[in-house]
């Protein structure tokens, strides 16, 4: 019998390499805004909620909201179209339902900006639950998402791992008492992810397929 009986995966570098979009759409935002995105680290916003990210150079509420709006305008018309599942998700997803795991999702991206992605991307079927952010404050943390999550009463009693690849998807694992797994070929570095001690690191989705299926 597998370690873990349910599994909530991060989505932006942990399923789909998302870096296209949410970085031409950051730069789109950021020109808008008055801003030279050539002056900007945009990687450091792959994976973390867009206020935060917003909020390290606007302030105002105001800005950070009109910011939001422009991000998510040019995502929905592009942004969403510009990426692609990592190497080896749709076998790692299959090989996870096969064996009886109950799939979720925990993105900072809202549950009605993940939901068509993942349909286009062909996984939607994969998972008994999609679980993203609020469109507003609500739910905007990676923290309040797994929480969202765990509410589910499926999940009751069940053994839950968090995977991801930034240090939010560890910390909001660690703020709600589970367990997480790191993966090394998304956004994130070992530096990075190290520090909250994740259950393994994975180098590719075979190797976390192999993890997550390996017996307790």
């Amino acid at each position: 019998m597998p370690r873990y009986d349910a599994i909530l995966f991060d989505v932006d570098g942990t399923l789909i390499h998302s870096r296209p979009g949410i970085e031409n759409t950051f730069a789109y935002a950021f020109r808008r805004m008055g801003l030279d995105p050539a002056d900007i680290d945009l990687s450091r916003y792959l994976g973390p909620p867009l206020r935060w990210s917003f909020a390290q150079h606007f302030g105002t509420d105001a800005e950070v909201e009109r910011a939001v709006d422009l991000y998510r305008d040019r995502y929905a018309r592009e942004g969403m179209h510009e990426c692609s599942l990592f190497p080896g998700v749709k076998e790692l997803l299959a090989r996870l339902k096969e064996a009886g795991l109950f799939l979720a999702t925990a993105t900072s991206k809202p549950r009605d900006v993940v939901l068509p992605i993942l349909e286009e991307q062909g996984i939607l079927p994969c998972f008994d639950l999609v679980g993203g952010a609020s469109m507003d404050k609500s739910v905007d943390t990676k923290t309040a998402v797994i929480r969202q999550d765990l509410a589910d009463p499926r999940l009751a009693g069940r053994r839950i791992l968090m995977v991801g690849d930034r240090r939010d998807d560890m910390q909001g694992a660690a703020d709600c008492g589970l367990p997480a797994a790191a993966v090394l070929y998304g956004y994130g570095s070992r530096a990075e992810l190290e520090p909250w001690r994740p259950v393994c690191f994975a180098p590719d989705t075979a190797a976390l397929a192999d993890f997550l299926l390996a017996e307790a």
